[in-house]
């Protein structure tokens, strides 16, 4: 298959001709086929809104994908591409280890039993399956800068809300706010149910902004991007039947970690 590759910011994905294209959705399918040496011939998008997204990672990661969202609103032309559906995260209608991928973009802080989503993830991926999930940064200063077809106004209004929640306690998804979560409490959500996790935020990042690569790279250094990044992502593995992922270490390729960008 032939790649297109970024020197700037490393990005190594398959050339396709495909109607959907976004940068974002490819740089953590980039991510996602540097993290295993196996194919990923199923994926499951929960939480795939529109559709949009999960046709871009059907194109760009030559994968049978199905999406699941609990809001029937998809996008007719990916409905071509995937096959969309309703779903709760929470009670997935699929049989265990049916997937070699389970992605999940901004969706957990929207389930108030994340919990039993992330079990249910780990159920219906297969053995040495790979999730990749992000969600917006709980210790974040500010957010929805990068967010498409909104004003500078509903941006500031929205991190009023944001600040408020802060203020008065309740900056947390069970109160309704969005938050998201910190990196240090979706890795340790993720490692109680997948027993490993490795984050991806500065190698996301850093595929994303390629032309502030040096900035990225100095948040992320100096401790600023905990607060900085606007969101957090990680990678988590299904160990293999027979192995308890509690003693289990991350197994993801090197090229995954921040240092080997």
């Amino acid at each position: 298959m032939n790649s297109i590759t970024d020197p700037a910011g490393g990005l190594h994905l398959p050339a396709t001709a495909g109607r959907f294209r976004d940068l974002r959705t490819e740089a953590l399918a980039d991510l996602i086929l540097g993290s295993t040496s196996r194919p990923i011939r199923r994926l499951l998008v929960v939480g795939c809104g529109s559709g949009k997204e999960a046709a871009v990672l059907a194109e760009v990661l030559e994968a049978e994908t199905t999406g699941i969202d609990i809001v029937e609103k998809f996008d007719p032309e990916a409905a071509m591409v995937v096959r969309l559906l309703y779903g709760d995260a929470t009670r997935l209608d699929f049989a265990d280890g049916s997937f070699d991928c389970v992605y999940s973009y901004h969706a957990l802080e929207h389930i108030p039993q994340h919990v039993r989503a992330l079990q249910e993830m780990r159920r219906v991926l297969a053995d040495d399956g790979v999730l990749c999930i992000g969600t917006p940064n709980r210790s974040r200063l500010f957010a929805y800068l990068g967010s498409r077809g909104a004003s500078f106004r509903e941006k500031l209004r929205w991190n009023m809300i944001d600040w408020k929640a802060r203020l008065r306690g309740r900056f947390r998804n069970e109160y309704g706010a969005h938050a998201g979560f910190s990196s240090g409490e979706l890795k340790r959500e993720l490692q109680n149910v997948f027993g490993n996790a490795r984050e991806i935020t500065l190698p996301y990042y850093l595929r994303v902004y390629r032309r502030h690569l040096g900035m990225c790279r100095l948040l992320d250094s100096s401790g600023l991007g905990q607060i900085l990044f606007p969101c957090v992502y990680f990678l988590g593995r299904k160990e293999r039947a027979g192995h308890d992922p509690a003693l289990g270490k991350p197994r993801l390729e090197a090229r995954v970690s921040t240092g080997s960008l």
